[in-house]
């Protein structure tokens, strides 16, 4: 699982600008939220366009930690980002007000929705391309709001494990807060991914890439020390959160349907 750093650096950061300036576009937008993950994709746009061009925009509700906003800030420094803030609360506090029983659940997706309105919306008026900021890890397992942090046009960091995103962060210098500090959400005060997870990223990654990258049977997972139930476990959340890494399904009643049959590349026509 160790990466060449040098050669995926070269590879993401031409991703970037091949996929941006090939529709025309010459700036990216992303969320920076003080976490790794937008961290590294601030990076790798940074090296790709120039930290002009990069508009990194950080996303507090009321909940959020302080420690987040100056991670963040930290980071926009560090690679020499435009950087604002945008405080969602007054744009999620109504409709929550609107709905007294809601979750801890629903609440985080109603700000994580609202937070890639605000992104779109930024992209429109600066002319660019929103960056995602979601690892191979978490689209395996979908942690992640549906249409919320996983919207994104291209998406930089999808292949890479969470274990490959610390590696490649301390790579690049992103600074060391955002590296050593526990991978949360910060959706509400003391939540932490782990935690929700109910298992460590270490362990996921461990057994994603077996089970994902090297298609390992799971009688053969077990045999070599995975315990059943965790393999059980996380093969069954891969296959309920499918819906979350698909495009919508259209019914088919034409000859060509978009999706089945109508199949092209994103740039099929430039």
């Amino acid at each position: 699982m160790r990466l060449n750093l040098e050669l995926t650096v070269d590879i993401l950061s031409n991703f970037i600008k091949e996929e941006t300036e090939k529709i025309g576009l010459k700036n990216v937008v992303l969320g920076l939220s003080g976490g790794i993950d937008s961290a590294l994709s601030a990076a790798i746009a940074a090296k790709a366009l120039g930290g002009d061009k990069v508009y990194a925009y950080c996303m507090p509700y009321k909940l959020s930690s302080k420690e987040s906003l100056e991670d963040a800030v930290k980071v926009a420094e560090a690679f020499k980002l435009n950087f604002e803030v945008i405080e969602i609360t007054k744009m999620v506090d109504p409709y929550i007000e609107m709905n007294p029983d809601m979750s801890k659940l629903r609440m985080g997706n109603a700000m994580a929705r609202q937070r890639m309105i605000c992104l779109f919306d930024m992209s429109a008026k600066i002319g660019g391309i929103v960056l995602g900021t979601s690892n191979k890890t978490e689209l395996l397992l979908g942690y992640g709001t549906w249409y919320g942090d996983l919207a994104s046009a291209i998406n930089p960091i999808g292949d890479l494990y969470k274990t490959q995103v610390w590696e490649l962060s301390e790579h690049l210098g992103v600074p060391e807060s955002v590296i050593v500090k526990q991978p949360t959400a910060d959706l509400w005060v003391g939540q932490t991914d782990e935690q929700e997870l109910g298992f460590t990223y270490k362990q996921a990654d461990e057994l994603l890439y077996k089970m994902v990258d090297e298609r390992t049977r799971t009688a053969e997972l077990i045999e070599m020390g995975f315990e059943e139930q965790f393999v059980k476990d996380v093969a069954e959340r891969i296959r309920r959160t499918q819906f979350k890494r698909s495009t919508p399904v259209i019914a088919k009643v034409s000859q060509r349907t978009i999706g089945r049959d109508f199949r092209y590349c994103r740039d099929w026509g430039y």
